[in-house]
């Protein structure tokens, strides 16, 4: 006999809303936590040094031992990056399709985690069964290969997860995305629809991968006497398998470089999603010996990130690659919100030094525009919308998108990370908050600058240093040397001698009334010191520098 179903879905974003970028789900039902995606986010400019963001996954520890497993929709650093740093925390089995699992598996190598994490690859039309939980993996297109939507069975109903999608009728490589599939499960029933919403604001149709293989084939006709070389997203193998079509087409060799390129690009041909002909890719080291006009290299740093190759090559720091004027270079990628002003800086490098720069056309987006959005939605015909994937701007234009298609507005969710939202049958409300926040990581340090200390290198960077140095006798606290003043990012010294003249004077001031009294106490004397300076810099320069006194005491 079937069980009456009572019980309530909670669905628990732990990042990925008010961003682009960090993207992790918990869905939980009664004893069953699963986990869609875990991805990481790049710095914002004021997180000065720090290499990349991951979300706190406090939650999921706390709940350890309900946590059945990572399902990971496809193999982007917004969806895939921050895997290595959490399993560390909380070790957990994999699913997910074969190319996303063979990037993944190479994060895992450099972080010594192969032996340790258990994986398990999943096809298309698939399922797999995690607690009260049945995840059926569904064929989607995207700007990587094996993408996929998540059919998320649970007693209290069906939950589509979309996962980063664009409805692509002529994809490079592969099938077209799985539209019947998404039609039966709609026509079953499904209780909420969470849907990518990066291009919710674009009216009509994202265009086809293949028509940047079209404007590649006539870049390459029209510019048959330079070298060409192209920078994109290392992820993108239909667009390298583009790029080395019309290279063969051509007669060009290709070069690969980027770390994360070359990875990548190794990891999909190996398993079977790119075929290079024979004889076509080459060494680096190995340009010198063909003529420019027949090479292509293919390189990262379309976002303009100032350690990947394109950039070291603007900036003539790379070893093994200089611009040449009549290079033709092409950004084959959109600027990422935020990142316009390193592109700019990079294209105008390259212009600088002679080469034609092209950004138009040698792109389309991975991600479903307003059309496409509108035939998910009625192909699964959900009762509830919780758009998801993209700023409050996106998400907003993506539940505007389902309230145009009918669904009342009360059943449209613009849900934070963080919200715990409960669906059944009958309704779906937020019911609650659990913590969430960002992990900085810097080096190898994860989670070991905080707030406090991202502070203090904004005030660092923004006012700079003044240390403070004396000498006091052991036992007597008499002055035996300084105080003397050193500065670092605050004023050039040689041509500020009367202003840190004056800065030692009001210093040895403060000091001898400190000094004077019967009981020293050296906590106080800092104190003093650092109101002192703080309050005569000010008044002079009206910057307020970081102090920092230093006392030494010496045995006479």
């Amino acid at each position: 006999m079937k069980k009456e179903n009572h019980g309530k879905l909670k669905i628990i974003p732990l990042g990925g809303l008010e961003q682009i970028g960090m993207n992790i789900t918990a869905f939980e039902y009664e004893d069953s936590i699963i986990v869609v995606d875990c991805g990481l986010a790049f710095p914002e400019d004021d997180m000065l040094g720090i290499d990349l963001v991951i979300p706190d996954v406090t939650y999921l520890k706390d709940n350890a031992s309900k946590v059945k497993g990572f399902v990971i929709t496809h193999g982007h650093e917004d969806h895939i990056g921050a895997l290595p740093y959490v399993l560390k925390e909380i070790n957990l089995p994999i699913y997910t399709t074969k190319l996303t699992m063979g990037i993944i598996e190479n994060k895992l190598k450099e972080h010594n985690l192969l032996r340790t994490t258990k994986r398990k690859v999943v096809r298309h039309g698939q399922s797999i069964n995690l607690g009260q939980f049945r995840i059926e993996f569904i064929k989607t297109n995207h700007s990587i290969q094996d993408a996929s939507a998540l059919a998320i069975y649970s007693p209290a109903g069906t939950v589509v997860h979309t996962g980063d999608f664009k409805v692509d009728y002529t994809p490079v490589y592969g099938d077209v995305i799985d539209l019947q599939r998404f039609a039966e499960i709609g026509k079953k029933g499904v209780l909420a629809l969470m849907s990518d919403s990066t291009n919710a604001e674009r009216p009509g149709f994202t265009q086809s991968e293949r028509t940047v293989g079209i404007t590649f084939d006539h870049i390459f006709a029209e510019h048959q006497n330079t070298r060409i070389i192209i920078a994109t997203f290392a992820s993108n193998v239909d667009r390298v398998q583009q790029i080395i079509n019309s290279a063969y087409k051509y007669g060009r060799k290709v070069v690969v470089e980027g770390r994360s390129m070359v990875n990548i690009i190794a990891t999909a041909s190996e398993l079977g999603y790119l075929h290079v002909p024979e004889k076509t890719l080459i060494e680096i080291d190995q340009l010198k010996n063909y003529p420019p006009e027949k090479t292509v290299l293919i390189t990262t740093g379309s976002q303009g990130e100032s350690m990947a190759a394109l950039s070291r090559m603007a900036g003539d720091v790379h070893r093994k690659v200089t611009i040449q004027p009549n290079d033709t270079i092409i950004f084959s990628s959109n600027p990422i919100p935020g990142n316009e002003k390193a592109v700019s800086r990079v294209i105008n490098e390259l212009s600088a030094k002679g080469a034609n720069v092209i950004f138009q056309d040698a792109h389309v987006s991975g991600h479903a525009c307003q059309e496409e959005l509108k035939l998910i939605y009625s192909l699964v015909k959900p009762k509830y919308a919780i758009p998801v994937h993209g700023e409050y701007r996106h998400l907003k234009a993506n539940a505007a998108i389902a309230h145009a298609l009918g669904i009342p507005k009360e059943n449209i969710f613009i849900i934070q990370s963080g919200d715990v939202i409960e669906l059944s049958d009958k309704e779906a409300k937020v019911v609650d908050k659990v913590h969430t926040g960002t992990i900085l990581v810097d080096g190898l340090g994860v989670g070991d600058v905080g707030n406090i200390v991202l502070r203090d290198r904004q005030h660092l960077a923004e006012d700079g240093i003044l240390i403070v140095v004396l000498t006091l006798e052991k036992g007597t606290n008499r002055l035996l040397a300084g105080p003397d003043i050193v500065s670092r990012g605050f004023v050039y010294v040689r041509e500020s001698e009367g202003l840190m003249e004056e800065a030692r004077r009001v210093v040895t001031d403060s000091l001898d009334k400190c000094l004077s009294g019967r009981y020293v106490d050296w906590n106080k004397i800092k104190l003093t010191i650092r109101d002192t300076m703080n309050d005569f810099i000010w008044k002079k320069t009206k910057r307020r520098p970081m102090i920092i006194p230093i006392i030494m005491d010496v045995d006479v």
